[in-house]
């Protein structure tokens, strides 16, 4: 795996991983109780963002080396994912 594709591969981990970090515990407007004139009572009023980028970072640097480890080890390989077997031994390529 070169450097771009270790890259490339944190930055979509850290992406998914935001996206699942970022609904959790955030207060919105109407939780607080407090709705504020023209905007929906669902926007965010507590949303704790500063914390959950670190929590996002942190997750993200564990299964960062996991998946990363799992790669360079060869442990699994592009093969073992080829459910059509489109890569094997006599494809056209």
């Amino acid at each position: 795996m070169g450097i771009t594709s270790a890259i490339v591969l944190f930055a979509v981990i850290w992406w998914l991983t935001l996206l699942c970090v970022v609904p959790l515990r955030m207060k919105t407007q109407q939780d607080m109780g407090e709705v504020t004139p023209g905007t929906q009572s669902g926007a965010p009023e507590v949303h704790h963002l500063k914390a959950k980028l670190w929590i996002t970072t942190g997750i993200s640097a564990v299964l960062f080396a996991i998946i990363a480890g799992v790669i360079l080890s060869g442990w699994i390989t592009i093969e073992d994912l080829d459910m059509f077997h489109r890569m094997g031994p006599g494809a056209a390529g």
